[in-house]
């Protein structure tokens, strides 16, 4: 049951990251992002709306294994979904921001590691 809640979490994350990347990006982007140049804002916004869709997805398939009735289905959608998001996220600590590892990443593995060893 944790490890459902904790999924459900994930999503909410990734459905704020959606909203964030698509509908708040040249808003609330600067606050978030210091440094970036401001000025880069706007000429990104297609690029950001792109990264939102893709969390979107992610959302979505994690959503969708919570409904999913076989346990192992529900599990090897879950896992997948979750190894999915755990990529983006190292990917992001790398790339744009470390803290993305421990907001993205980290509750992703502690996730997988509960489905694994429980």
């Amino acid at each position: 049951m944790v490890h459902k809640i904790l999924i459900g979490f994930i999503a909410f994350l990734h459905l704020y990251f959606l909203y964030f990347e698509m509908f708040a990006w040249t808003t609330k982007g600067p606050k978030i992002f210091r440094k970036f140049p401001r000025e880069l804002f706007e000429p990104t916004k297609p690029m950001a709306a792109n990264q939102g869709l893709y969390n979107g997805f992610l959302a979505a398939g994690l959503i969708w294994s919570l409904f999913i009735t076989d346990v192992v289905w529900q599990t090897n959608v879950s896992l997948f979904f979750l190894g999915c998001v755990s990529i983006a996220g190292l990917y992001g600590a790398f790339s744009v921001e470390k803290k993305i590892f421990y907001i993205q990443t980290m509750p992703a593995l502690i996730t997988i590691a509960l489905i694994l060893f429980s």
